[in-house]
């Protein structure tokens, strides 16, 4: 990735590609620190999600005197350890509060060239990747491509907020874009 330090400022410009660039490059970083931290695949997942819909939310207050990475696992930190504090108290991870309105996240609701490529890809095959992600990812897919609902409708649907949505969006497809380079038939 080209310098971190010009992807924020971009992606505090509220340039999308900046934010998916900065997903893209720093997730695995993440994911693998929570995965240690919490030994469960699952649970570091959502915890990386909501870290990237926290950071995205705040992108404007990073201070880039700092590292970029340790700004992110500070979020994360943060996260687990509100997680483990509301655990104690019988209150599950959808229930972590965080705010629920990120309107500048995204340029607009209108499909990139790869969600239009993604929608002419052959339906059998790309079917068959899709049934093979988890089943939020399958049904975020499903309601933002096949059904075309806006990050609100979905959020709603889904009963998340919209930032969750836009970043396991992301995820979903970063995951699915793997599948059909992997798998490209």
């Amino acid at each position: 990735m080209k310098n971190v330090k010009l992807k924020i400022k971009e992606a505090q410009r509220k340039d999308q590609k900046a934010f998916n660039e900065l997903f893209d490059n720093h997730w695995s970083y993440l994911y693998s620190f929570q995965l240690k931290k919490t030994s469960n695949a699952e649970l570091a997942e959502e915890i990386s999600i909501i870290t990237f819909a926290r950071a995205f939310d705040r992108i404007a207050t990073f201070d880039d005197q700092y590292e970029f990475k340790t700004w992110l696992v500070t979020i994360s930190k943060n996260i687990y350890n509100d997680l483990v504090r509301k655990q104690k108290n019988k209150i599950n991870l959808k229930t972590l509060s965080y705010p629920e309105d990120l309107q500048e996240f995204s340029t607009e609701d209108q499909p990139s060239p790869e969600e239009i490529m993604i929608t002419n890809e052959n339906l059998d095959a790309l079917f068959e990747k899709i049934k093979s992600l988890k089943k939020d990812y399958r049904k975020i897919l499903q309601l933002r491509f096949f059904e075309g609902l806006s990050y609100k409708e979905i959020s709603i649907k889904m009963d998340q907020p919209i930032n969750t949505v836009k970043v396991k969006l992301l995820r979903a497809k970063n995951l699915l874009n793997q599948k059909i380079i992997n798998d490209p038939e």
